[in-house]
């Protein structure tokens, strides 16, 4: 049954990540990967928010299906790589400082507010 519920939760994640990433990156002119950022750091926050405060089943469907779906280190490896090998350097030096940085702030600050809210 538990694949089930990471199944579900990544019918919803996929096309979440799809459309929430079209959508950041049509707002900008920038060669940064915006979208990208945007649903892995989210991504991470839930994460976060689940881990603290929500019962296994949840978390399977929420965290390990729509999480697992929603966010995407493929993706912005491959981001990354491309920014790098078509001179943009310093966008992918960022890309990769800020989603590292910005993901694991956001994953703490889940962590925080799931145990205080739930705790």
């Amino acid at each position: 049954m538990n694949w089930v519920l990471v199944v579900a939760g990544a019918l919803v994640g996929a096309p979440l990540r799809y459309l929430t990433d079209r959508a950041v990156q049509s707002r900008h002119d920038s060669v940064f990967p915006w979208g990208t950022f945007v649903v892995n750091v989210v991504g991470c926050l839930l994460l976060g928010i689940l881990t603290a405060a929500a019962p296994a089943d949840v978390r399977l469907l929420l965290g390990t299906g729509l999480c697992g779906a929603l966010t995407t280190y493929s993706t912005f490896s491959y981001e990354t790589l491309r920014l790098a090998e078509t001179g943009a350097r310093g966008y992918a030096v960022a890309n990769a400082a800020a989603s590292v940085t910005c993901g694991l702030a956001a994953a703490f600050a889940g962590v925080a507010v799931g145990g205080w809210a739930w705790g």
